[in-house]
């Protein structure tokens, strides 16, 4: 289980951060790092120090330009905020998440994103609308934040806990119920590749105004995100959307 889990770092400011998170990974027997656009050095003293021994995941490391690179072969990216801003999203404890775990991680070729954002400033709203649900660390509200790899930390062991009880077969069921009955759920990258279709779509039948949204590719990417849909069911959504492309084109002027 653990090996399907990624921690992706976006936009990461601090080599010694980096550094941290990947010691704090090591600890908990995670070792996928991704790095998003960072803003330092990865391979520096610094980080290596931090890393005191885990300095092999930062030399392992993928770096990418995009969150949605990172993630695209991801069937559940799950983002690391204390809330959505603009719209309401599904929000987990870190224990909730770690009771998914088992079953997210069982089917083959499933792979978990846990992301974080930047140190200053966190995740955009728009990386955030690309998780299908967000965790919220919940922290004293006097003193509420975290250090990168802290944050990192806490979400790891209990990734850790969660794997443990399995491995004990004392694991508590999932706090949601596995959505797929065998079949693949659908990727991050197929998933983006519908929004790009069903946006184009919307826009060609005058449903849906760039110029004015109103927040509708967003809730609908919550609506779809929340569904979990399957490569098949992605397919037959595709096969909708090209369709009314087909009759718009060949309705009289």
């Amino acid at each position: 289980m653990l090996e399907r889990i990624r921690i992706v770092l976006i936009g990461t400011s601090h080599p010694g951060n980096i550094g941290g998170v990947a010691r704090a990974m090591h600890n908990m027997g995670l070792a996928e790092l991704a790095l998003v656009a960072p803003r330092c050095e990865v391979i520096t003293q610094d980080s290596i120090s931090r890393a005191s021994g885990a300095d092999h995941l930062l030399h392992q490391a993928s770096v990418h330009a995009t969150l949605e690179e990172a993630v695209a072969d991801c069937t559940l990216a799950v983002g690391a905020s204390a809330r959505s801003r603009t719209l309401p999203w599904p929000m987990l404890s870190p224990r909730e998440l770690a009771g998914r775990l088992p079953a997210e991680c069982q089917p083959e070729g499933a792979r978990v994103a846990l992301v974080f954002g930047r140190e200053d400033s966190g995740l955009t709203n728009a990386e955030l609308q690309r998780c299908h649900a967000h965790v919220h660390i919940p922290t004293n509200a006097d003193f509420s934040s975290l250090n990168l790899a802290a944050a990192v930390q806490v979400l790891a062991y209990e990734c850790r806990m969660a794997w443990l009880n399995q491995a004990d077969g004392q694991a508590d069921a999932p706090s949601v119920a596995p959505v797929s009955d065998g079949e693949e759920l659908a990727t991050h990258a197929e998933l983006e590749r519908y929004f790009e279709h069903l946006e184009r779509t919307l826009i060609g039948i005058d449903f849906h105004d760039p110029d004015q949204p109103r927040q509708l590719m967003a809730r609908l990417r919550r609506l779809y995100l929340r569904a979990r849909p399957e490569r098949m069911e992605m397919n037959i959504l595709r096969g909708i959307l090209s369709a009314t492309e087909k009759a718009t084109h060949r309705k009289p002027s």
